[in-house]
């Protein structure tokens, strides 16, 4: 968990001088959340993966070099098929750096997990690109990967993905869909084997459909998956329930 916030605190730190300066915009949030596997990811994973609630902090600011983003999830889990509960965290941080070749920026990200021993972290450094419209993101990026978790930590191929959303209006209400995605290729063998998973390739995402009230809070239905990930060879997938409270 120390690991974990010591590297949101670097990736917060590697801009805070220009940040004072050249601030333009910032947002930030907490959230209730229910995460309701599937019985199918239920049966495939002997009772180790259980519904779960978590308290999630985040927020992202934006500057005339570059965006920061972060966020910290707190996770009220039963850690085995017994029911025995546990305290589990997941963190990440991300930040986008102008090159000053339109919006081509250097990127990277770095996201944890610590639950009662074990642990996994996955760094990225490489690329991403910002396209936007009046209503609407799209930010694809790739890079290296790095891999630290229990039993392997070395460089473990590459790592690409996306952050996108849209906004819109029905009637007098607004919405968003909003979808992030990473997919990991190339990676070693000597991984694979540490963790139940089986091919060098995988993705792991989540599609979120949210309404956006008059005040200041949203709420929101997440759609999340992941094959060849989270220690499964199949397809694991849920639903998250989200109460969103807007600073």
């Amino acid at each position: 968990m120390r690991k974990s916030l010591l590297a949101l605190g670097i990736i917060a730190a590697a801009a805070a001088v220009p940040a004072q300066a050249d601030y333009l915009y910032g947002w930030g949030d907490v959230s209730v959340n229910y995460l309701d596997w599937s019985q199918g990811t239920e049966d495939r994973n002997g009772g180790y993966k259980n519904d779960f609630m978590f308290l999630e902090l985040e927020g992202g600011a934006g500057f005339t070099w570059g965006e920061l983003y972060g966020f910290a999830d707190f996770e009220f889990q039963d850690s085995t098929p017994g029911g025995d509960s546990a305290m589990a965290m997941s963190t990440k941080g991300s930040i986008a750096v102008k090159t000053g070749v339109k919006e081509l920026r250097f990127y990277a990200q770095t996201y944890s997990t610590e639950n009662q021993g074990f642990h996994a972290r996955n760094t990225v450094a490489g690329l991403s690109y910002n396209l936007s419209g009046d209503n609407w993101f799209f930010n694809p990026w790739v890079g290296f990967h790095y891999t630290n978790t229990v039993g392997f930590a070395d460089m473990n191929g590459g790592m690409a993905g996306w952050v996108g959303g849209y906004n819109f209006k029905l009637g007098e209400q607004n919405f968003s869909i909003t979808n992030w995605h990473e997919t990991e290729f190339a990676r070693k063998d000597a991984y694979l084997v540490t963790n139940g998973e089986t091919d060098d390739l995988s993705y792991n995402g989540a599609l979120a459909f949210w309404w956006k009230s008059q005040s200041n809070v949203d709420l929101g239905i997440q759609y999340r998956y992941a094959h060849n990930k989270l220690g499964q060879a199949k397809t694991d997938n849920a639903v998250i329930y989200t109460v969103k409270y807007n600073f």
